[in-house]
């Protein structure tokens, strides 16, 4: 079987020097190889091929047979590593805590595997009928959510 940390040292080296960044590498028990890159402005289609021929070029089928996918993270699925969310920074995202409360708002900053969301939500004011929408600051650890995604909109 293939070494998951084989492959992600082989990926890292092609990183080197280039804004993309490692997501994540996942190999299955019968040698089925992802590997998930990012970049900032969206991954390219020309870079995925040529870290597939890197890869494959530093691997021998002679040894192992195996199958090998390279792609982007994907848009709209839940962030693995902390660059995901440092690159959403100013952007709507959701989260869903660990107590499966959801939260959709602006990501306002990331620091040491923490991150700030603002929301807005309705709360009743002083010498007010009715409830306000006020802006309010959560704070999450990246560890103690079940995720957290970039939110697609439509305008």
């Amino acid at each position: 079987m293939i070494e998951r940390e084989k492959v992600k040292s082989i990926v890292e080296e092609w990183l080197e020097g280039k804004e993309y960044f490692l997501v994540d590498v996942e190999v299955s028990p019968d040698d089925r190889i992802v590997v998930e890159i990012d970049h900032a402005e969206g991954v390219w289609i020309e870079d995925c091929c040529d870290l597939s021929r890197y890869i494959e070029d530093h691997l021998s089928r002679d040894e192992e047979d195996y199958e090998l996918e390279v792609g982007s993270a994907g848009i709209g699925q839940p962030f693995k590593v902390e660059q995901q969310y440092i690159n959403c920074i100013g952007k709507q995202v959701e989260v869903l805590d660990g107590d499966g409360k959801k939260y959709k708002g602006e990501l306002l900053s990331v620091e040491e595997r923490k991150f700030k969301v603002q929301t807005q939500e309705k709360q009743k004011q002083e010498g007010k009928k009715r409830p306000v929408l006020v802006d309010v600051e959560h704070e999450f650890s990246m560890d103690d959510v079940k995720y957290c995604k970039y939110v697609i909109e439509f305008k």
